[in-house]
């Protein structure tokens, strides 16, 4: 049975394996949508994409290390007052 700091551990290291996931989620993003000779979209086009999509990709990740942060020291009991 996993006890609350174990756990807490475990999900805060699970944050940041998610941003790693986000990270390379959105480069396969800009591998696939990058304009070749037949593609549908021009480059401003698709700089407008890449930007929208890495701005939300950029408030996920910065949400996600802050939850992280604060999932690992309550695992290291640093901040039992107030978990979160």
């Amino acid at each position: 049975m996993l006890k609350l700091d174990q756990m807490a551990r475990l999900a805060g290291l699970g944050a940041y394996g998610a941003i790693a996931g986000m990270s390379a989620a959105y480069v396969g993003f800009i591998v696939l949508t990058a304009p070749t000779r037949g593609a549908g979209l021009d480059m401003t086009n698709t700089l407008v994409s890449w930007i929208s999509v890495g701005g939300v990709l950029l408030a996920l990740i910065a949400a996600h290390v802050a939850i992280g942060k604060q999932l690992l020291r309550l695992s290291q009991g640093l901040d039992k007052k107030h978990p979160l």
